[in-house]
């Protein structure tokens, strides 16, 4: 498995355009081989930024890669720009390799009443 990550430090008063650019965009990553699960995540506040990350997962390294060549990259990412900027400075890409990998198994589950 592969991880890739993009870290945002969008503008306080930008947070919810910043959202919906997300949320309303064609993502075009379930056509790809190897694509396994995208998740947008909202962090921690700052002073003058929330921290963003886009989490993407992967069978491998290798098909992130065939992605970043993609023509499903290109028009995933070719959105119009805003008419002011939503975050602060460029993303910063972390890419990683899965040394280890804990799931709850099914049987491990428990469902509790409510009374």
């Amino acid at each position: 498995m592969f991880i890739a990550m993009n870290r945002f430090k969008v503008v306080k008063d930008a947070t919810a355009e910043f959202e919906q650019v997300w949320l309303g965009r064609d993502s075009q990553l379930g056509e790809m081989d190897g694509f396994v699960e995208f998740q947008l995540l909202r962090g921690p506040e700052h002073e003058d930024y929330v921290l963003y990350a886009s989490h993407t997962v992967w069978a491998s390294k290798s098909a992130f890669e065939v992605w970043t060549r993609s023509e499903q990259f290109r028009r995933a990412h070719s959105r119009a720009p805003s008419t002011k900027p939503l975050y602060l400075g460029h993303p910063q890409f972390e890419g990683f390799e899965t040394i280890q990998t804990l799931t709850k198994s099914p049987s491990e589950t428990h469902s509790e009443a409510v009374v």
